[in-house]
């Protein structure tokens, strides 16, 4: 099946110096589109724009900063007129057990997945509702569908943000309806995303729950594969987007398992 071409389209795609960001800024830019790249490592962060060409205009910033992403958003505007599609990709991982997180672990899975992605909405929204049109697309986890020790944070914080978005999808439904909010839930991903959480201890599979493994039984899925999928939702998608297959039909069968 031939892919859809993003030609025309000015999309902004934070978290873009590696992994699964780096990998969907290097596809949309190879269907067409004008990229503005976003992350804290210039290094990494400008041989990502290398890559993707003539197209591409990469920002140094660090988007748990209500100021940064403001100025992510003007550089883009200034530099290509417009922004059509915000990506906001940019999320930490924890492995700590409930009994050991501290408040600072809290307030940094707060702070970097879910403030991150509201400082996103709340600045491209208005620019998205003068024109009319517009795709935010949130990159959460399964992990915020099916909680999973010792990742308790992570998935809470996920969990809010997917709280976030549903409940900003149904305010702009009425008033601005061809402004889309879309929420991508990858499951397993072989990227250097666990490397960089808060802790290092890692889950013992053989001690969850069946439902829990049944719900991540998807096979590992690399970056490329996830961006693929992150790229078509940002061009059509609506509503929740799975990147695994079946992952939609594994939890609702986990939440209906569940007591109460």
């Amino acid at each position: 099946m031939s892919e859809r071409d993003f030609s025309d389209h000015v999309v902004v795609v934070t978290g873009a110096s590696g992994g699964v960001g780096a990998a969907a800024a290097e596809e949309l830019a190879r269907r067409g589109a004008s990229v503005v790249l976003a992350a804290r490592r210039a290094g990494p962060l400008g041989e990502v724009a290398k890559r993707c060409g003539d197209q591409a205009h990469a920002v140094v910033a660090d988007v748990t900063k209500r100021n940064d992403v403001q100025r992510i958003f003007d550089e883009a505007v200034a530099k290509f007129g417009r922004v059509d599609i915000w990506i906001n990709n940019v999320g930490r991982g924890i492995g700590r057990p409930l009994l050991e997180i501290t408040d600072d672990d809290v307030d940094e899975m707060i702070r970097d997945n879910m403030k991150s992605v509201l400082y996103g909405m709340q600045v491209v929204t208005p620019h998205f509702q003068a024109r009319g049109t517009g795709a935010i697309v949130n990159v959460s986890s399964l992990l915020g569908r099916t909680p999973l020790p010792p990742r308790a944070a992570y998935s809470a914080a996920k969990a809010a943000m997917m709280s976030l978005s549903e409940a900003f999808r149904i305010e702009l439904s009425g008033s601005h309806p061809n402004i889309r909010v879309v929420v991508v839930y990858p499951g397993r991903i072989a990227t250097e995303f666990g490397q960089n959480a808060l802790g290092q201890r890692m889950f013992d599979s053989g001690k969850l729950p069946a439902e829990v493994l049944a719900v991540l039984g998807g096979a590992t899925q690399t970056a490329e594969e996830v961006a693929h999928v992150l790229c078509d939702a940002a061009l059509s998608g609506r509503g929740d987007v799975y990147t695994q297959p079946n992952a939609f039909a594994r939890v609702r069968e986990y939440m209906e398992k569940q007591p109460g």
